[in-house]
């Protein structure tokens, strides 16, 4: 299996594992920022770990905010950069890429349940969506965030922290996971496969 897969340096620790993910499903990847490669790849990846207000100065420095929202090919945005295409985050109060209704809030605390979430959460599939293809519902993926998108219409997929939150959603061609599909073991491995061979 190949393919040319843009993955959007928007700064961030879970590139090297995103591109190990890639490497095991035989994709050719590139770290980039060049507007030109991300254009004319045939998938996009948009990660991400972070301060959102960071990532989209850097997005913004790079001239890179109208080539994201104007992309036609497949876009997966993984865990911030999920939030960065969605309207705005609360996290510091920052507009973001607009392209996926919604606005990230901060995780609610509660008794056995810390700010941020970090570890493996089941993941309740709410919409038949490709990226769910090869993974049965209530399938475990491994989560590291402290804001998240309240459900949607935009929400394909479900995970519960104190309250339930996206752990999944979609808008025409832009898909995104709060949940890291690199670091989820074998079910990761399948969502980013459906991801890269499928139609999306």
């Amino acid at each position: 299996m190949t393919s040319a897969i843009a993955i959007v340096d928007s700064g961030g620790a879970n590139i090297s594992s995103l591109k190990f993910a890639l490497d095991r499903l035989g994709c050719e990847s590139v770290l980039t920022t060049d507007a030109s490669l991300i254009e004319v790849a045939d998938r996009v990846i948009l990660p991400g770990v972070g301060a959102a207000a960071s990532a989209m100065q850097r997005l913004r420095d790079k001239g890179l905010i109208d080539v994201i929202r104007s992309l036609t090919q497949p876009v997966l945005g993984i865990c911030l950069g999920m939030q960065l295409l969605l309207d705005a985050s609360e996290e510091e109060d920052v507009e973001c890429l607009g392209v996926i209704p919604g606005i990230a809030t901060k995780l609610s605390p509660a008794a056995g349940l810390p700010v941020p979430n970090m570890g493996w959460c089941p993941v309740s599939i709410s919409r038949k969506h490709e990226l769910f293809d090869a993974v049965d519902d209530e399938s475990y993926f491994y989560f590291v965030h402290s804001y998240a998108l309240p459900l949607s219409d935009a929400t394909i997929a479900t995970a519960l922290h104190a309250e339930t939150f996206s752990a999944a959603v979609c808008r025409s061609n832009f898909v995104a996971t709060q949940f890291h599909p690199e670091r989820s073991s074998r079910d990761g491995a399948r969502v980013l496969r459906s991801f890269v061979v499928g139609s999306t």
